[in-house]
């Protein structure tokens, strides 16, 4: 019932307009569909892509017929195919773009054979709730130029009863962004992942996204909180924190961050400091971490031995997973279970380069990560977000 019998990749369009990799798995009767996201910012040791038209003739000559044949429930069996075919650490190889479509393909298909949702197939009976939405309102960075230094301004509706309230809240307080900006003037285009992109400076940003929090906040009487994506290792010039008319030490950096958190009451910090700076990290954590999550995403690459060496140092307590930086869903459920074995806290994550997959939605449900951070608005977005509404009806 599970052994695949045929398997298709093709080259589609992400939301930036580049090719990327899909991959569909089929059994004799169950069929799996998955496509390769893609990030604009990227950690120096996430596994390699390959050209997607490159890395699919590849494959069909290569790879796919090593696959057919294969059983599609055997997850672990189906990704430790992928790696002895491919070989090297990073998938340089045959490409984590095509390794991670397959991956998650396979286990649809095997989901869909079975006749149970992925969440469930992957979860079990005792999967009881979805994650709260880690949305991207005001956006700079490498999603964006001429904006904001910080690249994500987010909010998390941590008074939210439920999966729906909670994405039409974050969708609320972006449209209250659009307003406020129009009012003063200020009206603007989108960065990559639908965010707001205004020529203004960091301190306006948190100045104005505090002002729609409160407001939206007030309206459906549910508390929001805010976080930001920093970013840093885009900043980081090798030896200093590159701002828009200042550059900070790494201990004027962690002053800096430490004060915002407490300034603005910030409950999520992702990547404050640049990839290598374990011990940084930890100095943030250890000040600001009783209160916030710091959340390392460059600095772990969804990768076990990496998270190790955070745990081993006290680098932070909550890590970011995106099953594209490691190429396999094994790998991805085993970067879960180190770091949630650890009292770590973790968020399954989008990149900016999306397609209307939505895979993560299932992902997160599954192996109940506190956070679901896949955008507020866009197609490729809210294919995510309404996917988990869906999820918390079956749960």
């Amino acid at each position: 019932m599970t052994e695949i019998e045929r398997i298709v990749l093709r080259t589609i369009l992400d939301s930036r307009g580049n090719p990327t990799v899909e991959a569909e798995v089929y059994t004799c009767c169950g069929f799996g569909r998955a496509a390769a996201p893609s990030g604009a910012s990227t950690g120096t040791w996430e596994a390699k892509v390959r050209p997607p038209r490159e890395a699919i003739a590849a494959a069909r000559e290569n790879l796919v017929p090593e696959l057919v044949g294969l059983d599609a429930a055997d997850q672990v069996g189906f990704d430790y195919a992928l790696r002895d075919a491919d070989g090297t650490a990073d998938f340089s190889a045959i490409g984590a773009n095509v390794a991670v479509a397959l991956s998650l393909a396979c286990a649809k298909a095997a989901a869909n054979a079975t006749g149970t949702e992925l969440f469930r197939y992957l979860g079990g009976a005792f999967t009881q709730r979805t994650p709260l939405p880690l949305g991207n309102v005001i956006g700079g960075g490498a999603h964006a130029a001429n904006a904001t230094d910080i690249q994500e301004f987010l909010v998390i509706p941590t008074g939210a009863s439920c999966a729906e309230e909670a994405v039409f809240a974050n969708a609320a307080v972006h449209k209250k962004v659009k307003e406020l900006l129009i009012a003063e003037g200020r009206g603007c285009g989108k960065g990559d992942e639908g965010a707001w992109a205004p020529r203004i400076a960091d301190t306006e940003a948190f100045d104005l996204l505090s002002r729609a929090v409160d407001a939206v906040s007030d309206e459906l009487k549910i508390s929001i909180s805010m976080g930001i994506d920093v970013a840093a290792t885009e900043m980081w010039d090798g030896s200093a924190y590159t701002y828009t008319g200042i550059k900070r030490s790494t201990e004027d950096q962690i002053a800096y961050i430490a004060e915002l958190v407490d300034r603005y009451g910030l409950v999520y910090v992702e990547d404050p400091l640049q990839e290598e700076d374990f011990e940084g990290f930890a100095e943030i954590t250890a000040q600001v971490g009783d209160r916030c999550m710091i959340c390392g995403d460059d600095l772990y690459v969804t990768n076990v031995e990496r998270i190790t060496q955070g745990i081993e140092t006290g680098a932070s307590n909550c890590v970011l997973i995106k099953p594209n930086q490691i190429g396999t869903l094994t790998d991805t459920f085993e970067s879960v279970h180190l770091a949630k074995s650890q009292g770590m806290d973790t968020v399954m994550s989008h990149r900016s380069g999306e397609t209307t997959d939505e895979t993560i939605a299932h992902l997160a449900t599954a192996f109940e990560c506190r956070l679901l951070k896949t955008g507020v608005v866009g197609g490729e977005r809210i294919a995510k977000l309404n996917e988990l509404i869906r999820i918390e009806e079956m749960i």
